[in-house]
């Protein structure tokens, strides 16, 4: 999964809380790059750092109610993709972690 964040401390606070918290068993935080969208019919530009959060489909319900009561945003970029594939002791790490 992934989200989005304005400031560089934020994001390093949130990808902490979410490794010591087991909701995830890594998270790499992107450098900031531009991002354009629209909101309240405006088009705005940010810089923002990308996270891209390893857990697992179980886990991402608990996730998301952390990361909504932590995130600064009215309504954050919470999304995800799931895994069809991946290296097995990979994805067993990521179990073992977010456990």
């Amino acid at each position: 999964m992934w989200t989005t964040i304005d400031d560089g401390e934020r994001a390093a606070t949130l990808a902490r809380g979410l490794v010591e918290e087991r909701l995830a068993a890594c998270v790499h935080v992107l450098p900031a790059g531009q991002s354009v969208y629209r909101w309240q019919e405006r088009i705005e530009t940010a810089q923002e750092h990308t996270l891209l959060i390893k857990t697992t489909t179980a886990g991402y319900a608990a996730l998301e109610a952390w990361l909504l009561k932590r995130h600064p945003y009215q309504t954050p970029e919470i999304a995800a993709l799931p895994i069809t594939q991946g290296l097995p002791d990979y994805l067993n790490w990521i179990r073992e972690c977010t456990q």
